[in-house]
């Protein structure tokens, strides 16, 4: 029988590959696989990249100011006011004691008071330490001749300003004529006023009462100054804290002609 060519050739080839020697036996052991050196190169590992943070923003710094305290005012030289009374009760100590019309020892007498004598003051000088006895009639006495139940400052200055003298109805009272400053004393002029016969009080009665606050270590201090001529002299010095000031009366028995204003220096 002839055979296709093309048959025969699948034929040979199908017999070729059953003649063939198979692979390894299946249950041979495996060959282990030669080992691959490892290579000494380092791995090269990337650095981290720096990842940039920006800056926390710094508040600004307040600035710190200190408080200073305001300064302290000096202490004053202020008096402390003293609390005012209406009256105190005293006894004289004097065996004979002239009340007198004002407040110092050459004003017109009115009445004596004598030793032991309990009376009531209602008011006191400003600038000395004649106090005010109260009356039918007010009159004035030195209060180092009394023993008063009190401080005789407490009462109140009721001269000058409450108080009056007497005013003489028979005569016109005297006109300054001049004060003058020389260093620290003053004197001052007035017009003469001639006293009539039967008018004085007493043969050592003065005509002439000069009023003064003035000032001397730094305080003010009232005189009642006397004369028979029209002009006096008297101390007054700076650093008080009041104005010094002072007026002139003409004094006869029935009163007080006055008062003349000395303008100050």
């Amino acid at each position: 029988m002839k055979l296709n060519p093309v048959i025969s050739f699948a034929l040979i080839l199908l017999l070729a590959a059953c003649n063939m020697p198979s692979s390894a036996p299946t249950n041979a052991p495996a060959e282990a696989a030669p080992a691959v050196e490892a290579t000494s190169t380092p791995l090269e590992v990337a650095a981290p990249t720096e990842t940039a943070v920006p800056p926390t923003p710094i508040p600004p710094t307040e600035t710190f100011t200190p408080t200073i305290p305001a300064p302290t005012a000096s202490p004053t030289s202020t008096p402390t006011e003293i609390p005012v009374v209406e009256s105190l009760k005293a006894t004289v100590t004097a065996d004979l004691l002239s009340c007198r019309y004002g407040p110092g020892a050459e004003y017109l007498y009115l009445y004596g008071l004598n030793k032991g004598a309990k009376i009531e003051l209602t008011g006191r000088a400003h600038g000395n330490n004649w106090v005010m006895v109260k009356g039918k009639n007010l009159c004035w006495v030195n209060a180092k001749f009394l023993e008063i139940q009190g401080d005789s400052q407490t009462l109140r200055a009721t001269y000058p300003g409450e108080y009056e003298l007497p005013e003489s109805p028979y005569y016109a009272p005297p006109a300054v004529l001049s004060a003058e400053r020389s260093g620290g004393s003053i004197t001052v002029k007035w017009t003469d006023v001639e006293l009539r016969a039967g008018d004085e009080e007493d043969a050592d009665m003065f005509i002439y009462i000069i009023e003064v606050w003035r000032c001397e270590g730094g305080q003010i201090v009232f005189d009642a100054l006397a004369s028979n001529y029209p002009e006096v002299t008297f101390v007054d010095e700076g650093g008080c804290a009041e104005p010094s000031h002072g007026r002139v009366f003409f004094q006869e028995k029935h009163g007080f002609a006055g008062p003349a204003e000395i303008p100050w220096p």
